[in-house]
C-alpha cells in the first residue's frame, strides 16, 4: 500500500504561528513534533517510507525535505499550484500507477490528530483490504462527538462485509457542511459520521474515477502521465494545472460515485483546524489552562484558556476563555470559540498589503 498525504493549503485559522511560509503541517502546534512529522511516523508501521507520497506547493518543498528526510526526495510531489484535492489526487495515482502498478494508495490529509494510532492502523489496513479487491472507494468515517458543523457528513447505508472487528457499509450519501439544526437531526438520526477525508482505493480506481465524473480534469492528467520521468515533465504539469480547476475530490468525484463504502471509526480524531480545537485536545491543568510552555505562565485566577507564548511570560489574571499566542512580530488574543474568525485577520493583513506578516 502506498501512503498519499495532502501537504497543501495555508492554515490561516492559526496566525500568526502560520504563515505562508510556514503553514500549519510545518508547525509543531500539537507536540515537540510537526504535524506532518506526526502524521509519517503513524503511518511507517504500514508503509515504507519509498511508498509514502507527499504531494505540497513548491514554496514548501524544501522544508519538507528538511523535516522529513527518511521520504525520498523523488516522494515529494509538487504541484505548481493549488487546485483543492481532485487534481493533487490525479496526479499522486498516476506516480502510483507509474510505480507499482494497480497498487492501492491511502490519501491522507497531512494536518489531522490522531490519539488512538493502532485502532487508526488496524482500520486502515482493513480499508485497503477491501479496496484491494474490487473497484471500491473506501472512507473512514469518524463517529460523531456531537452535532458539529464544521464537517461534511456521511450517510451509512446497509453492511456489506466485515474485515476483522471492522464492520463495512455502503455509503448512502455524502452531505456538505450543515447548519446547525442540520447537524443535529443527522445526529438524532444516527448512521451519519464525520467525513474525515481519508480515502482508499486502488490507483486505477480513482483514475477511472476521474476519467467518468471530471474528463477535463483527466485530460490534462493523461498529457501529465506520458510526461513523466521525461526532461517535460514539469513543464506539462505546470501547463494542465494551469488549466485545471479547482474542485475537491468530494465534490467532483465521491458525491456522483456509486460504489463507495464507508468503514466506521472511533478513534480519537480532530482536524485541529483552529486554535479552539487545540485546545479541546490539549491537555490542561486543574485550572483548564493549556499551555505548551507551562514556565512562562503565571495565573492568577484565570481560567479555560490557551496560551503559547515559548518567548514571553504571560500573566493572566482574573480571565476566562481566551486564546493568547505570542511570536516575534505578533500577537494573537482572542476569545475562546472566536477562532474561526481569525482568518478575518489574515484576509484584513492581505488587503492592508502587510504581507511582512502573512
Amino acid at each position: 500500500m502506498y501512503a498519499v498525504i495532502m501537504a497543501g493549503g495555508k492554515g490561516s485559522r492559526f496566525w500568526p504561528r502560520s504563515r505562508n511560509r510556514l503553514p500549519k503541517h510545518l508547525l509543531d502546534i500539537c507536540s515537540e513534533k510537526t504535524i506532518i512529522q506526526e502524521t509519517v511516523a503513524r503511518m511507517l508501521p504500514l508503509t515504507p517510507p519509498e511508498k509514502i507520497l507527499i504531494v505540497t506547493g513548491a514554496a514548501h518543498a524544501r522544508e519538507l525535505i528538511a523535516q522529513l528526510p527518511e521520504i525520498p526526495e523523488e516522494n515529494i510531489l509538487i504541484e505548481p499550484v493549488g487546485r483543492n484535492t481532485a487534481p493533487c489526487i490525479g496526479l499522486a495515482a498516476l506516480v502510483v500507477r507509474r510505480r507499482a502498478g494497480d497498487d492501492v494508495m491511502a490519501v491522507l490529509p497531512s494536518d489531522h490528530r490522531i490519539g488512538d494510532e493502532a485502532t487508526f492502523r488496524r482500520v486502515l489496513a482493513a480499508a485497503a483490504e477491501v479496496a484491494a479487491q474490487g473497484g471500491h472507494l473506501v472512507t473512514i468515517g469518524i463517529r460523531p462527538a456531537g452535532p458539529e458543523t464544521g464537517f461534511g457528513y456521511i450517510e451509512r447505508g446497509q453492511p456489506v462485509a466485515r474485515k476483522g472487528e471492522e464492520e463495512i457499509f455502503r455509503v448512502t450519501s455524502l452531505r456538505e457542511k450543515p447548519d446547525a439544526a442540520t447537524a443535529r437531526a443527522f445526529i438524532a438520526q444516527g448512521g451519519f459520521y464525520w467525513n474525515s477525508g481519508m480515502f482508499i482505493w486502488r490507483a486505477t480506481t480513482i483514475l477511472n474515477e476521474l476519467a467518468s465524473s471530471l474528463p477535463d480534469i483527466y485530460a490534462g492528467l493523461r498529457e501529465i502521465d506520458v510526461a513523466l520521468d521525461t526532461p517535460a515533465e514539469a513543464e506539462v504539469i505546470a501547463a494542465a494545472y494551469g488549466r485545471f480547476r479547482s474542485i475537491s475530490i468530494d465534490y467532483g468525484v465521491m458525491e456522483k460515485a456509486r460504489d463507495v463504502l464507508i468503514i466506521p471509526a472511533d478513534f480519537d480524531w480532530s482536524d485541529v483546524g483552529s486554535w479552539d480545537a487545540l485546545w479541546e485536545v490539549s491537555e490542561k491543568d486543574g485550572a483548564g489552562i493549556a499551555a505548551r510552555t507551562p514556565g512562562n505562565l503565571i495565573n492568577v485566577s484565570a481560567r479555560d484558556c490557551l496560551v503559547h507564548s515559548p518567548r514571553k511570560l504571560v500573566a493572566l489574571v482574573g480571565v476566562e476563555d481566551l486564546i493568547v499566542v505570542e511570536t516575534d512580530d505578533a500577537l494573537l488574543v482572542c476569545r475562546r470559540g472566536s477562532s474561526q474568525d481569525v482568518r478575518k485577520a489574515v484576509e484584513a493583513l492581505e488587503t492592508e498589503k502587510r504581507h511582512e506578516y502573512l
